[in-house]
Formats: C-alpha cells, structure tokens, sequence
C-alpha cells in the first residue's frame, strides 16, 4: 500500500475552518458577531458581557458590555467583513480574525478601550492593549473586572454566561431616548418631550436605536439634536 506524503496527510486533516468567512455582520455582543449565519468569536481579545457594567473616570456606573457591542456595530456598519477562522471553541463558535478592508477589526476593539487582549489563548494584541491603557481609552478611562473573571464570578454564583444574542433596549424597559440617523448620515438622539421626539421613528434595520441614558448615547458617538439640552 503506498504511503501519502506526509504534507498530504495533513492537507487531508486541514478542516474547512481554513476557508475565509465573508459577508455582513450581526452584532452579538463586544467579541462575537454573526456572519452569513456563522456564530464567530473574535481571537485574541475579550469584551465586557452584555450585562457587565464598568466605572467612567468620574466613578459613575455605565454598561460597557452595551458600549462595546455599540461600538463595534458603529465601527462596521454595512461593510463587507472578511474573517479568517484560526478554530472552533467550546460554543461551537468559529474563533477568527475579522477585517473591515485592511482593518483588523479585533486589534481596533482593544487599541480603542472596547475590549482586552484574551492572553489565556493569545498575546496578538497586547501592544494594542497598552496603547489603549496609556492613553486611557474606553474601560481604561475608568475602572473595571477583567471579563474573564466578571463570567466567573457569575458562574460560581449560578448564572448563566454563555453567550447569547443581545436583546435590543425597548420603549417598555425605559429605554426610551430615540436614536435616528439622518439623511445626512449624522448620528443624532432625541429626548422624550423634545421638539420632534414624537414624530421620530427609530428603524433598527437602519443601524437606528434606542438608548437608555444620554451617557450611553454619547458614549456611541451620537450627538443631541437641536433645540435640547447638549
């Protein structure tokens, strides 16, 4: 019988993780996107959870989870993502390198305070991780628990911590600041009461949202419209 070459084997034991994802994303949360219906974990780098919560420099509570996931959704918006798979996690997740055009999407989220680099798995990304922490970017302006070990800490309490996708703020949980996006492109929110609050619709499929506070709207990169308090 003969005998595969040895660099034949391995091609032959080379999974299809190998082929790049491309496509539009989904934002699940501040390190995990969705792309032509791939659930994908970005390597190297770890966000705050959905539901985590960091300290502003003034020591003011904020949801960082949220702030990140925003973001990253503003970060991207309708552009073509390419994904590099490096492996499969426990989730079932596809762990990648994601790229808006030459832009690495995972070195932007740590270089601009959105998220850590993940050294229990890689050290790709701790130079950008201390660019961020010494010009204070992001969660380093402030304080805040590692994500790594906020999940613990949930997990030894009983919580559920695997990753799920996060449900947009409604109207009905008191979220009620209108975020909408002019023809121009300019990101601007309203706030209840003020001059065209009521004839504003937010379209989600847009990129438009509902905020819960006017810290979190600042913090997304939306301004207030005219005629309101900035």
């Amino acid at each position: 019988m003969r005998t595969l070459p040895l660099l034949a084997l391995l091609f032959l034991a080379t999974p299809a993780l190998a082929e790049p994802i491309v496509g539009r994303a989904t934002v699940i949360d501040g390190d995990t996107l969705e792309v032509r219906g791939t659930r994908i974990r970005l390597h190297g780098v770890d966000a705050p959870e959905s539901g985590q919560t960091c300290q502003d420099a003034a020591g003011k509570d904020y949801r960082c989870g949220q702030t990140a996931a925003l973001a990253m959704a503003d970060h991207i918006g309708k552009r073509i993502l390419t994904c590099e798979p490096r492996e499969t996690d426990q989730y079932g997740r596809v762990v990648a390198v994601c790229r808006k055009g030459r832009d690495d999407l995972n070195a932007w989220m740590v270089r601009s305070g959105y998220a850590v680099a993940y050294r229990r798995y890689a050290e790709d990304y701790v130079n950008p991780e201390s660019t961020a922490k010494a010009l204070r970017q992001g969660i380093w302006a402030g304080t805040f628990q590692d994500p790594s070990e906020w999940r613990r800490a949930r997990r030894a309490s009983g919580e559920n911590t695997r990753p799920e996708t996060v449900t947009p703020p409604t109207m009905a949980s008191g979220c009620n600041i209108k975020g909408n996006i002019s023809a121009g492109g300019q990101r601007i929110y309203h706030l209840p009461g003020s001059r065209d609050y009521e004839r504003t619709r937010v379209d989600d499929r847009a990129g438009e949202r509902l905020f819960c506070s006017e810290d979190e709207a600042k913090a997304a990169g939306w301004r207030p419209a005219g005629g309101q308090r900035p």
